[in-house]
């Protein structure tokens, strides 16, 4: 990405100086340059990439005195470009996401020409225009962006400056008395949980209680009030690491493609939440929420990409996955031959279909000449509905016959492929332009012994997304890193 940077900043070294008069003095628009690459931590970036402590210096000597014509040219070019690499990391972000085990092609609306941008912004006066045209186009960017500045400014709040007690019996209940008390108030006050200003005594009253709910709720936490460990665990991460959760999330954003497709799903993995969307007079609004289970984070997980939906299959038959036959299937049909009826399963090949539990056919299924299938039905891994998304890695949404997973705080349960907690609801969004398919119809035809298939007029693209810090209905929330892919891009952005 740097060089295509760098190639683009070169045609400049040629103009006009963008950046000093005719007198080689500093115009206005080098200050704020120069300060946009000095704040660049505002924006989870580090000034130091942008050579902004140099460059900072050199346009100040320039505003004491003018340098020799050859020196000036220099320093025009040096901040062109380095404002063309920031403008650049704003937009884009600074690692190919497939180094980071992400796989995105989506058609999205063309990005903007930042070398003409910035060079027409500094024209108008307007420099700031440059600097709106390079941020993500994701609506919860500038959210976070906030929610970044907020945070590095507690970096050196003093609740945080000695560890929370232990407590008593392990946990704390309402009404309870605890040496922490002062302390928890004064970090949830910083961290807008308890609101500014309220007046806490002990014992753990109900205005505390309600903070420490609101706390739980913002980090993926049973929000039953009580301190526990795992509350206090989240507690005692510090304004700095949040920070940081903050700035990998805001870097995601940058490297995941926002469809140009008037409606599009995204799946954020760690979060366990699918979110429908679609563009409307120039923004992005989310029509539709609903929690989903994700792949294992042992040795299943859900890949990163995006692949457009194009079907949905109702009261679908479940292919088997040939890994999954071999490794679970086959050993549990070899021990109790009675669990293919009893799931509702068959042997398909070539020659028809079998109900004939036999070495044979065991043998061909590991042999790849067979496959197992599941009807549809109330057993049906797949549940009544599938939406497909045709991609190489056989990953789709479907529903479930476990609902009840669905209450789990934490939800990696499956192979890889995405559990949705309300089918009928997201079938409704996704055929919003088909009339003929009603609620009614949905459900009938989740109720059928065969498939009944359903082809979308337009494509809806399905994202895979992996952000551990979200906005929210207006609040921030942070949820583990349920695959440790934070910190994997956290290293792959200390690479030179």
């Amino acid at each position: 990405m740097s060089g295509c940077l760098l190639a683009a900043a070169a045609p400049w070294a040629q103009a006009e100086p963008l950046w000093l008069d005719d007198a080689g003095r500093p115009r206005p628009a080098a200050r704020e340059a120069v300060r946009w690459l000095t704040d660049a931590e505002q924006h989870g970036l580090h000034p130091s990439d942008y050579d902004a402590s140099r460059l900072a210096s050199a346009v100040a000597d320039a505003e004491r005195a003018a340098p020799a014509p050859d020196a000036a040219a220099q320093l025009d070019e040096s901040l062109t470009r380095q404002v063309l690499a920031y403008l650049g990391a704003l937009r884009q972000g600074r690692v190919d996401p497939a180094h980071i085990q992400a796989r995105y092609d989506s058609a999205t609306a063309p990005a903007p020409d930042l070398a003409a941008v910035l060079r027409d912004a500094v024209a108008r006066g307007q420099l700031q225009d440059a600097q709106r045209a390079a941020l993500p186009p994701w609506p919860q960017y500038a959210e976070l962006q906030k929610a970044l500045v907020h945070y590095r400014s507690l970096g050196e709040h003093p609740a945080w400056r000695a560890p929370l007690p232990a407590l008593p019996g392990g946990k704390l209940p309402g009404g309870q008395r605890w040496a922490g008390l002062t302390a928890l108030a004064e970090r949830l006050q910083a961290l807008g949980d308890l609101p500014a200003g309220s007046d806490h005594v002990e014992p753990y009253d109900a205005v505390l209680l309600e903070a420490v709910k609101s706390f739980q709720q913002r980090h993926a936490l049973p929000a039953d009030g009580v301190l526990g460990k795992a509350t206090l665990d989240a507690l005692a991460v510090t304004p700095a690491a949040r920070t940081q959760q903050i700035a990998l999330a805001m870097e995601r954003l940058r490297l995941t493609p926002l469809p140009a497709a008037a409606r599009f799903v995204t799946v954020n993995v760690p979060e366990f939440m699918l979110r429908a969307h679609q563009h409307e007079a120039g923004s992005v609004r989310e029509d539709l929420r609903m929690r989903v289970i994700v792949g294992k984070a042992l040795d299943t997980r859900t890949p990163l990409f995006d692949e457009d939906m194009l079907w949905i299959e109702f009261s679908p038959y479940w292919n088997i996955p040939p890994s999954i036959a071999r490794k679970e299937t086959v050993p549990t049909l070899r021990a109790n031959p009675g669990y293919l009826a009893a799931q509702g399963m068959e042997f398909v090949g070539a020659s028809g279909v079998s109900t004939a539990v036999t070495p044979e056919n065991l043998d061909a299924v590991l042999a790849g000449q067979l496959r197992i299938r599941q009807r549809p039905g109330p057993r049906n891994a797949l549940g009544d509905i599938k939406f497909m998304l045709p991609n190489n890695q056989n990953i789709y949404l479907h529903h479930t016959p476990s609902p009840g997973l669905f209450g789990r705080t934490r939800r990696d349960f499956s192979h890889g492929c995405v559990r949705i907690e309300e089918p009928v609801a997201l079938a409704q969004w996704v055929l919003h332009d088909q009339p003929d398919w009603t609620e009614a119809r949905i459900r009938q035809s989740m109720g059928r012994p065969r498939p009944v298939t359903a082809k979308l007029i337009e494509p809806v693209p399905v994202l895979m997304l992996y952000q551990t810090a979200v906005v929210a209905d207006g609040k921030l929330h942070f949820v583990p890193d349920l695959y440790g892919l934070d910190k994997h891009l956290a290293q792959a952005l200390r690479q030179p």
